[in-house]
């Protein structure tokens, strides 16, 4: 399949259950083709989940989030039911590489689920946040905006209320890949790969959709942490919050699977005149270990050494040169498939802090021109 100019945008206001429905009714050919495609959830994901293992860790994960986030498991019913998906294939999808869970005394790593993504804080003559969305080729035209006004009532008050725009994956939550909503809140995601994913613990994706909700930076450390459960997987948000007094600062969180309760953490904020950039491995926690023969590891050395040789960009037209960057033949930064690096690159996106503008295009940025322009101020 060849990227297409082809970016589908929703408009919907419900309750969870509601705007899920609306958006697996909308994109139900779409979310059926990719649950059809996806290699890693027809060949990795489901008969893990046919295991007797499979299924104790199924259960175990459907009871956390259940408990912790039953409105996400609402939504994600819904795009299930609109869809007309089994459930179970959008929830395999979300609990990821934690059903394949190795056994303590195992060191094969899990099978990774290949996701890559490329982001670069620009904080010195433009204000901006910058990435690459990759994923394995199935994902390639699979993806649509959600525009959402949750809101969740109790007879005539308002219990519940959130307001977003996110790009996603074709029967994914929002929130795993680029977001920004009704507070400021912009931030995009890094998936880590550890060797050790941990079961009994939150999936990273149900995180990721409730950093939506945050107002500031101590909602999201409070989500992040997860205290009583954790993260079962890994990933790093950059993020930022433009509603903020002052000048703007962004962080970039990385978080780890939770050994003690709760998720790993560690959060670098970068200050007006830095910059920073960082693909799929950790930069900070590296006291967890890696596959250092896998692909995120080795793709993302490669990207950090064209970022290295680059240096410290001062202007977007300056990121849009090292998105579209492909010097490295066998690891490029805009990833189209090669022998050694199976990922693509299907969007790259721009959040332009002093426009308040997100640009999203679908083909390399240096070259094509952008598919959609949408406000931040929602």
């Amino acid at each position: 399949m060849e990227s297409r100019a082809f970016l589908p945008s929703l408009h919907l206001r419900g309750t969870f259950h509601q705007v899920g429905l609306d958006v697996g009714r909308t994109f139900k050919a779409m979310i059926q083709e990719f649950v059809l495609q996806s290699t890693y959830l027809n060949e990795d994901l489901v008969p893990a989940y046919n295991s007797q293992r499979g299924q104790e860790i199924y259960k175990e994960t459907m009871d956390i989030v259940n408990q912790k986030f039953p409105n996400y498991v609402r939504e994600l019913q819904g795009i299930a039911d609109g869809s007309e998906v089994p459930f179970f294939k959008l929830m395999l999808l979300h609990i990821d590489a934690g059903i394949l869970v190795n056994e303590p005394g195992v060191d094969k790593p899990a099978v990774q689920s290949g996701n890559g993504c490329s982001s670069i804080i620009c904080n010195r003559e433009d204000v901006a946040l910058c990435h690459t969305e990759d994923a394995f080729p199935a994902a390639l035209n699979h993806c649509y905006i959600v525009h959402a006004h949750i809101i969740e009532m109790e007879g005539d008050k308002t219990v519940c209320e959130e307001k977003f725009s996110s790009l996603c994956y074709a029967g994914h939550l929002p929130g795993f890949c680029m977001n920004v909503n009704q507070h400021g809140f912009v931030y995009s995601i890094n998936v880590v790969e550890p060797v050790r994913v941990l079961h009994n613990k939150t999936p990273r994706h149900f995180l990721t959709r409730a950093l939506l909700s945050s107002r500031n930076l101590v909602d999201a450390q409070a989500i992040l942490r997860d205290k009583g459960t954790g993260s079962a997987h890994g990933f790093c948000v950059n993020m930022a919050f433009l509603h903020q007094e002052g000048p703007t600062l962004f962080h970039s969180a990385e978080v780890g699977p939770a050994e003690n309760g709760e998720s790993q953490l560690s959060i670098l904020t970068v200050s007006p005149g830095e910059s920073h950039a960082r693909c799929n491995k950790y930069l900070r926690l590296t006291n967890i270990a890696e596959d250092h023969e896998g692909l995120a590891v080795l793709s993302s050395n490669g990207r950090h050494q064209v970022f290295d040789k680059l240096g410290s960009p001062s202007t977007v037209a300056d990121v849009i040169e090292m998105l579209s960057n492909q010097d490295d033949k066998d690891f490029p930064v805009f990833r189209l498939g090669t022998p050694k690096d199976a990922v693509v690159t299907i969007a790259t996106g721009i959040f332009d802090c002093k426009r308040k503008e997100w640009t999203l295009y679908t083909s390399n940025p240096k070259t094509t021109k952008p598919i959609a322009v949408f406000p931040m101020e929602l």
